[in-house]
């Protein structure tokens, strides 16, 4: 049946979980993981999802549409008496990255472990044998993106014929992506009366199409517009020289806290990250051409604090959650509107206040300027160098820099060839952003540093992938 067109959902007043009508074993392990009241989003979709309706829910990134889904999935699942079959998931939840996938499931396990549910997350570029090892044990909750589920589906190792909850996250990203036609496939392998909840940040033409062909007589809900802006999100643009991008990223990136910086290229994610990490500042990369196990520890790495900046293409503009980002940068402004939303989704997220920063060179004043009047948001624009006074109102607090982690080489010890060893990074804490900034490639004025204080053991050492330093950097 032809779903309603998403009106705009009224804000629901705030309530408890319980009056939304989740189950007691939830509620409590809610409390037990620190969170007590909904979101909008939540507190709108829950009680028709928990009441078995399909459910569009339509909201702003970082406007808590996971634990929309999570909760009804894990609730109807836990209440049913239907047996855990080999090879047939109860419930599936499609996400277009390998990142929202690990995400979620994150999310998810510590709720589904309380209510004895089993999860299992599915994706390209690891091994698929332990996916279909975890396949036959029996599982309720299938974490998956597209390609790799249609290939076990393929091969017989995944049914989808006992599934009795479908999710599609961040769907209108699948579209972007192409994976409307996969997953028109795999939806076409689960019962046509089971529950669909879908929930995108928009509703373009294909995700239009997936909702009129799947969604059965949907609630719709939508408690944002699609490009609404946050409103504790504060955004600058800094005109600046081409030559001086890079000392005014170091002097950001320096500064206390999490910083997202974004890049349009993978190549472009590398190099700043080498950058910056030689400059002092411990950073990773997050981009395709990384394996998966790096892309893993590095995203690890980052939400642990070990590494205080993540350079990311916009494979992590969409669905990757880190607690209290307080910047984000775009070092090389995106190519279109809706990108620079979501990129900037990373900050402000849950009612918390962030920044936004876009570097702008004079050739892109023209590009930069439509893309934010498209995106709805009214900068303030300043034209600065290094060691202008705004980049610490901006990133406020101390810069911290580290040594460099560099590779030494070891006597052999009888195997024919030598080791490297390389020192544990230093932190050094400097009062002038501009001159740190500007003097970071010189071993002579970081070795005149005059204050040193431990690093967290490994720091600067992610980037890449690499494995340096510390049993962490080793797993």
């Amino acid at each position: 049946m032809a779903a309603r067109r998403p009106s705009k959902t009224p804000l629901v007043p705030a309530t408890s979980f319980a009056d939304l009508g989740v189950p007691g074993r939830l509620v409590a392990a809610l409390k037990q993981a620190g969170i007590s009241a909904p979101f909008p989003i939540q507190a709108a979709t829950l009680p028709d999802s928990l009441a078995g309706r399909d459910v569009l829910g339509r909201g702003r990134t970082g406007s808590g549409k996971t634990y929309a889904f999570a909760l009804p999935v894990l609730a109807r699942l836990s209440a049913a008496t239907s047996p855990r079959l080999p090879g047939r998931p109860r419930s599936l939840i499609l996400a277009p990255t390998r990142e929202l996938a690990t995400q979620i499931e994150a999310t998810i396990a510590p709720l589904a472990t309380a209510l004895s549910l089993r999860t299992l997350t599915i994706f390209g570029g690891v091994s698929a044998r332990p996916q279909v090892r975890a396949l036959r044990a029996g599982v309720d909750i299938l974490i998956a993106c597209p390609g790799r589920l249609a290939d076990h589906v393929s091969t017989g190792h995944a049914i989808l014929d006992a599934v009795e909850v479908t999710v599609l996250d961040e769907a209108d990203h699948m579209a972007d992506l192409g994976f409307l036609p996969v997953v028109r496939r795999l939806l076409d392998r689960t019962p046509p009366r089971s529950q669909r909840l879908l929930f995108s940040a928009t509703l373009d033409a294909g995700v239009d199409v997936l909702v009129r062909r799947y969604l059965s007589n949907p609630v719709t809900h939508s408690v944002d517009s699609a490009m609404s802006p946050v409103a504790a999100m504060t955004h600058h643009v800094l005109r600046v020289r081409h030559d001086d991008r890079l000392p005014i990223l170091i002097d950001l990136t320096a500064a206390p806290g999490r910083t997202l910086v974004f890049t349009r290229t993978k190549r472009g994610a590398k190099k700043l990250t080498s950058q910056l990490v030689a400059s002092g500042v411990p950073a990773v990369e997050l981009h395709g051409n990384l394996a998966q196990n790096a892309r893993t520890r590095n995203l690890a790495a980052f939400s642990a604090g070990d590494a205080r900046t993540l350079v990311a293409t916009d494979i992590a503009a969409r669905g990757i959650h880190v607690d209290d980002v307080a910047l984000v940068i775009h070092a090389d402004p995106p190519a279109e509107h809706k990108a620079y939303l979501h990129r900037s989704g990373r900050t402000a997220r849950a009612g918390a206040s962030g920044t936004v920063v876009t570097l702008m060179t004079d050739d892109q004043v023209t590009d930069v300027r439509d893309l934010t009047r498209q995106a709805g948001i009214n900068p303030t624009i300043t034209q600065l160098g290094p060691g202008d006074s705004l980049l610490t109102e901006l990133a406020p607090g101390e810069r911290r820099f580290v040594t460099p982690p560099v590779a030494t080489t070891a006597p052999h010890h009888g195997r024919g060839h030598s080791a490297t060893r390389r020192p544990d990074p230093r932190t050094a804490t400097g009062g002038s952003t501009a001159s740190a900034a500007r003097g970071r490639g010189s071993e002579s004025r970081r070795a005149s540093a005059t204050e040193t204080t431990s690093a967290p053991r490994g720091a600067a050492a992610f980037s890449s992938g690499t494995r340096v330093g510390s049993r962490r950097g080793q797993r």
